[in-house]
């Protein structure tokens, strides 16, 4: 599916501009906020922005806050083209959060309360109280609007049933097995690989099929909750369990993972995901920012892909999404040309940032997209 040696693509949320969050809640948005949907809707040349701009300034009701949540949308698109962007989406401008906003259209799910997932950032936690029932397609109408609003290849980020379960409390299943087990330990096992395949398969086949139906092309599973306990065991029931929920579909998969303490974990075991065609990773947040091939000490894991000739793609990350400062197009060349040697594929390699770059103004996203994709046209020239 790649267009080009070093193909850049989109890896998830994009900060909510503040007119979209204040419009959606109904509240009237200051000068300074209309000011800034009037410059990002000059800078990067939306049709018909002005519509926006009379839209913000209408009387609140359901109807308008809808289309501001459109425009959010058409927005974050336009920013990931005007970037230059090979593989987009939008932003996830119509959802809460990559939790809350899967798991609020479910049954079986009850909210409990806000919880702190890292930095300032929560989200609200669910307990689980009866057996999970998937009742209509979460994403896809955000997927059909994207589609509608690109050429680009459209890849859709997609909350995984491992952060699904790990992010829950596990009432009902712990309930269900209380009889069967003594020991507090085995019973809560026991319970969380329940319902981990219960969501796999009652929530996120379903979710897939939805999508895939109606012409989703490739799909990109996202689990930051699976480097954070990365036991031998959880590893093999997680394959297990997305094994079942991707068979069988026309698709393309990618799996997210970021922030790791340590990826190897996660091998050789991940490999038997077999449906699983490109790992997306961060490499960036723990690299120097050094220009330089010789050595870098972020990417050192892709040599573990190479030992193991898993022939997989790997979704390089070369963009730091924690940090303000704008990688160079150097740096985001050498990271490439370096990780590119270690594989010893390049073809193999597509560019994008570590994570979302939700946590970053537009100005400093659409910055580090452009030396990215300007990173990567440096790393083709290099290697023609």
């Amino acid at each position: 599916m790649a267009v080009k040696l070093f193909p850049a693509q989109e890896i998830g949320s994009l900060a909510k501009p503040n007119w979209r969050v204040l419009g959606y809640r109904g509240v009237p948005i200051s000068d300074r906020d209309f000011s800034e949907a009037r410059y990002w809707g000059k800078k990067l040349k939306i049709q018909g922005y002005e519509k926006l701009l009379e839209l913000l300034k209408s009387e609140d009701s359901p109807e308008v806050r809808e289309r501001i949540k459109e425009w959010s949308a058409i927005y974050a698109i336009a920013l990931l083209e005007s970037a230059g962007l090979d593989i987009v989406y939008d932003g996830e401008q119509w959802r809460t959060e990559m939790y809350e906003a899967l798991v609020k259209e479910v049954g079986g799910f009850r909210f409990v309360g806000h919880v702190r997932s890292w930095d300032n950032k929560y989200y609200r936690k669910a307990a689980v109280v009866d057996r999970i029932e998937w009742k209509s397609p979460v994403y896809l109408n955000e997927f059909l609007f994207t589609k509608s609003h690109t050429s680009r290849i459209v890849k859709v980020p997609f909350t995984g049933p491992y952060t699904v379960t790990d992010w829950s409390f596990n009432e009902y299943y712990q309930r269900k097995l209380e009889s069967t087990y003594s020991d507090p330990r085995e019973l809560k096992r026991r319970a969380y690989n329940d319902l981990l395949f219960e969501v796999a398969r009652n929530l996120i086949r379903p979710e897939i099929q939805a999508l895939v139906s109606n012409g989703a092309k490739w799909i990109q599973i996202d689990e930051p909750a699976l480097s954070t306990q990365p036991g031998k065991e959880q590893i093999v029931n997680f394959v297990q369990a997305i094994n079942e929920a991707v068979r069988g579909f026309d698709c393309k998969f990618s799996l997210h993972v970021c922030y790791s303490t340590d990826y190897t974990a996660l091998f050789p075991e991940l490999l038997e995901a077999k449906s699983i065609s490109q790992y997306a990773l961060e490499f960036a947040n723990r690299d120097s920012n050094k220009i330089g091939e010789s050595r870098r000490s972020g990417y050192e894991v892709v040599k573990l892909l190479a030992e193991y000739k898993a022939g997989k793609e790997i979704g390089l990350g070369v963009v730091d999404v924690h940090d303000d400062k704008v990688e160079s197009p150097g740096l985001v060349r050498d990271r490439i040309l370096y990780a590119a040697k270690l594989l010893g594929d390049p073809a193999l390699i597509y560019v994008n940032p570590d994570c979302g770059l939700r946590t970053r103004d537009w100005s400093v996203t659409y910055s580090k997209l452009v030396n990215m994709v300007r990173g990567a046209q440096q790393a083709r020239n290099r290697s023609s």
